[in-house]
């Protein structure tokens, strides 16, 4: 086992700090990181307007009136349903400041530059306007990539010094304007050329070609229990060598899980069936229980099934940062990280809890999850009721119970070693003691 997990540290680790260190993975992290917060507060509001709990809607209606979901309705259209525009904003500064760009001319030019490709509407009195759904989880790979080749090109033309510049005594303000004049030039006339160019293809927009050629395949294979599975024991292998697996992995999936979870959000505001169970709720409040590892039911061990002292100590830390997801205190403070005992049920808890999840959901059991984007730190149960009502709630409940049926087997072998270590060192004290 020792050899075994040598062998995958040698290779996956370099793989991983690639990954994390890659600049675009970590603008694609700082752009969703960005934004979390208007995510989470906007489907805060689309759960107010559809709260699971009987008379509920008949409580609002006689306050409100009959309309009174519209109420809730304006700030989750402008949190989530454009939530595109606020991740192109986050990710073009992300990678503007790794290239040391201006960070404004960035954000600019890379909003333009979307703008130029989402498809618009054109109205009988001559009107024209973009559908939000164009603006949402449908056109995130479009304006992912928009703010990359933008800030590319920003950069290329930085680096060629092709930039107009003004005297010392000018503004900087006004400075910075000319500065970015002749970048903006090159952006519009890139982009605008692309537009055209797929507006004489059949798919008409380049929205509609990356949707079905990139975002519709990508989001498919995303939405299956072995890609969430697959991408699980990546993730718990990096984390078993110390690395951050979660972060490495969310560069990666976390694109594809909230364009799913935004299709959830968008079909429960209208009523309609739910279309995934795999999404980015699915994965953070019924895979990690207590955080990476399904790690809440060791906790529970640690705190009231312990021998050892160290082990007692450790349960008492753990417990409050485990039932806010705050699991490092375990994987480092047991530890998990190279650890070959606790290795084998941290990366298999997961993928259980993932199994048990999905056929639940899958048959009826419980309910898909409803896209509202809490926040991480949601204590288990709290956090299955506001995403699949009282039967996630219920699901979680099992779920803490089955992880710590994983844990315990290792868990005890771990605590007799700890617990053998520490009756031996007091058998030494007490003789130096007796020496003495």
């Amino acid at each position: 086992m020792q050899r075994f997990m040598e062998v995958l540290e040698s290779k996956m680790a370099p793989l991983a700090f690639k990954l994390d260190s890659n600049r675009y993975i970590t603008a694609i992290k700082d752009g969703l990181f960005g934004v979390m917060s208007l995510l989470i507060i906007g489907s805060f509001f689309l759960l107010l307007a559809n709260l699971p709990i009987t008379g509920y809607p008949e409580f609002m209606a006689s306050i409100l009136g009959e309309n009174w979901p519209s109420y809730f309705k304006v700030p989750y259209d402008v949190t989530m349903s454009i939530m595109t525009i606020y991740v192109v904003i986050a990710m073009a500064r992300s990678l503007g400041k790794t290239y040391k760009l201006d960070s404004i001319t960035c954000i600019t030019l890379s909003v333009v530059a979307f703008l130029l490709l989402t498809p618009t509407l054109e109205f009988k009195d001559g009107g024209f306007g973009i559908p939000t759904s164009n603006l949402s989880a449908s056109g995130l790979f479009l304006g992912m990539i928009t703010a990359v080749l933008t800030v590319e090109i920003v950069r290329f033309v930085d680096k060629k010094g092709w930039r107009i510049k003004m005297p010392d005594s000018v503004p900087e303000n006004v400075s910075r304007s000319f500065s970015a004049l002749i970048p903006g030039l090159f952006v519009i006339i890139f982009f605008n050329l692309i537009r055209i160019v797929f507006s004489l293809t059949d798919f008409a927009t380049v929205q509609a070609f990356i949707f079905h050629y990139l975002q519709l395949p990508l989001t498919s294979l995303g939405s299956t229990l072995p890609a969430m599975l697959i991408s699980t024991i990546f993730e718990g292998t990096l984390w078993s060598f110390g690395i951050h697996g979660s972060n490495v992995i969310s560069g990666i999936m976390k694109p594809i899980w909230l364009t799913l979870t935004a299709e959830n959000a968008n079909a429960f505001a209208a009523g309609e069936t739910l279309p995934h169970i795999i999404n980015f709720q699915f994965y953070a409040n019924f895979m990690k229980i207590g955080g990476f590892g399904g790690t809440f039911g060791l906790a529970l061990l640690l705190l009231f099934a312990s021998k050892s002292s160290q082990f007692k100590a450790l349960g008492k830390l753990s417990i409050g940062p485990g039932f806010f997801g705050i699991n490092e205190p375990i994987i480092f403070g047991l530890p998990v990280v190279l650890n070959p005992i606790m290795v084998i049920p941290f990366i298999l808890t997961p993928l259980v809890l993932a199994v048990v999840a999905y056929f639940s959901m899958l048959s009826g059991l419980v309910p898909y999850t409803n896209g509202t984007n809490i926040p991480w730190t949601t204590p288990p149960v709290i956090a299955g009721f506001l995403v699949s009502g009282w039967k996630g709630a219920v699901l979680n409940i099992i779920q803490i119970i089955i992880s710590a049926a994983i844990y315990y087997p290792f868990f005890k072998s771990a605590d007799r070693i700890a617990y053998n270590q520490e009756q031996e060192q007091q058998k030494q004290d007490a003789g130096k003691q007796q020496t003495a």
